[in-house]
């Protein structure tokens, strides 16, 4: 059964979830200048000016933020994922904060403990990618392996319903699957990274949320969505 993150009118709420998002899309430390400009742009567009200050959040405000509301809090963690897994590579870092969030807000959620059971998670974000690999990623998961079967069926099961946030989902997941290249360095091939579709078992989760934040964007907020097609 589908759930709902629910359209709130209480921007405290809303600033809560972005922070909290915004958190794990810095957790892996590995960000170039267009993922600061994007980070820049949705922190001073989509949180409120006392949020700026103050953007990133800990477990324990987050927890403060979502109080006893499980619902809502498991939509928040379906998100986080979400962003973690965006880049193709769910790192230790950002598995142990949505750790820290998901005691935090007291959800035990079983696909996360798939997720990070199989090798889409990267032991040692900040070890240098080796001649062949795809910026230290371990070999993937095949898309439909039965071990991220619980991980993918979970992530489906999220439908945006606030604009906010569907704004920083629209934002943070690329238009298109970015295409497979060479790093070559000084005439010599020094890595081979694939296209992201093909090394992100969780690519298809990523592309139907974004398409249904674009929805919900367009046909029930009547905003045009132009800049993100």
């Amino acid at each position: 059964m589908t759930t709902l993150v629910a359209e709130s009118s209480d921007q405290g709420l809303t600033d809560i979830w972005l922070r909290g998002l915004l958190t794990v899309a810095w957790a892996d430390g590995h960000f170039d200048q267009e993922e600061r400009e994007i980070i820049a742009s949705l922190t001073h567009s989509e949180l409120s000016d006392d949020a700026i200050h103050d953007s990133l959040i800990s477990p324990e405000a987050l927890a403060t933020g979502f109080a006893e509301d499980s619902h809502e809090a498991e939509n928040f963690l379906r998100t986080a994922v979400m962003v973690a897994i965006a880049d193709g590579v769910y790192s230790e870092s950002e598995d142990q904060l949505i750790q820290a969030f998901s005691q935090s807000l007291n959800c035990t959620i079983p696909a996360i403990d798939a997720l990070r059971q199989s090798s889409v998670i990267t032991q040692n974000s900040e070890k240098p990618a080796a001649a062949g690999s795809a910026s230290g990623l371990t070999p993937p998961v095949p898309h439909h392996h039965p071990v991220l079967a619980p991980v993918q069926d979970w992530l489906d099961g999220l439908d945006v319903k606030n604009g906010k946030v569907a704004h920083f989902l629209c934002k943070m997941i690329p238009a298109q699957c970015p295409f497979e290249r060479d790093v070559v360095l000084f005439g010599q091939k020094v890595v081979h990274i694939p296209a992201m579709c093909k090394i992100n078992p969780l690519y298809e989760q990523l592309v139907g949320l974004r398409f249904r934040a674009l929805s919900f964007l367009s046909d029930k907020c009547d905003e045009d969505v132009s800049e993100y097609i």
